[in-house]
Formats: structure tokens, sequence, C-alpha cells
């Protein structure tokens, strides 16, 4: 069995591309995200709200250990800050899984948050110049994390489905 990690900045396309590898591979994808609305019936919004953040990271990593226990082969997308906290990177490294780094620059991130920003409530609010300098700041502070992943796929300038060929290449 083996779980096929995907993580990146929020807008890198984790979700997307899980979604085209599993059509590719016939292997099942899943959101970690998706995984814990569903069980706790609320959004992750109204996770952080109503229980707060540390609430929501254990959770997150209790749903995300669960995934990676679960028999047969699978596909996770992470949220942005999964593998930041709770020493999630460290599941990362483990037997059977293989992680890939979704990486894109701050320009490519901010292109495709800044037409969307209203479903993404931590940037909702801010203007563009806001906007570019948090993706930069975040960015910077997560990649420690980041480039724990075993692989890096760069997806400035390539499209979701060349992302998911280039993902298939890796694994076969």
């Amino acid at each position: 069995m083996r779980k096929i990690i995907l993580l990146g900045y929020m807008g890198s396309g984790k979700s997307t591309v899980a979604n085209r590898l599993s059509k590719i591979t016939n292997i099942p994808s899943v959101d970690l995200d998706k995984c814990i609305e569903e069980r706790t019936k609320s959004s992750i919004n109204e996770i952080f709200e109503q229980q707060g953040e540390i609430y929501f990271r254990k959770l997150e990593r209790e749903v995300l250990v669960e995934l990676l226990d679960s028999p047969g082969n699978l596909i996770i997308s992470l949220g942005g800050g999964a593998p930041c906290y709770a020493n999630n990177h460290e599941l990362l490294k483990g037997e059977n899984v293989v992680s890939i780094y979704l990486k894109a620059s701050v320009e490519t991130l901010f292109e495709r948050l800044v037409s969307n920003k209203s479903k993404r409530p931590i940037i909702a609010n801010m203007n563009e110049d806001e906007m570019r300098e948090f993706i930069a700041k975040h960015l910077f502070e997560r990649s420690f994390y980041y480039n724990q992943a075993q692989y890096k796929v760069s997806v400035d300038a390539i499209t979701k489905d060349e992302a998911a060929q280039k993902i298939f290449e890796i694994l076969t």
C-alpha cells in the first residue's frame, strides 16, 4: 500500500492535481480538509472560529494519521499549513509514503488566488499589495516544511494536467 501526499501553498493546485492524478493512476484521492469537514460536519473556517487553531491542528494530525494507516493506495492532498504543525512533516518520510511538493512562485500563487480570494477567508479582505506580501512571507516561513517532501514539482507555467503527468512519471 502506498500513500501519495501532495503538499504546497494554497493555490498551488493540490486538490485539482490530486483528482487528475487519481484519474491517471486509478488510485482514489482525498482532500485532508474535506475529510475533516465531513467528520466534524463543520467548515474549516467554522472549526477555527469556534474551536480555535490548536483544536484544528490536533484534529488535522489525527485524520492524517488515520488516512496514512488506512489500507490500500491513496492520494492525499494536504491543506497548505498541514506539514508545518504537530511534526506532520515527519509523516512525509514514512514507509510507503511518497511526498510531492507542488512548488509555485509568489507571482503564480498571487495570480491564482487573486481571482477567487473571496473563497479564502485568510486573504479575502486584503488588497493586492498586502496579499502579495502575505503570500511571500508565508511561503518563506513554510518552505522548510514543504522542502521536506521527497520530490518537488514546479507548477509555474504548466497546467494541472501537466503537473499530474509529471507526478505520474515520478511514481512509475
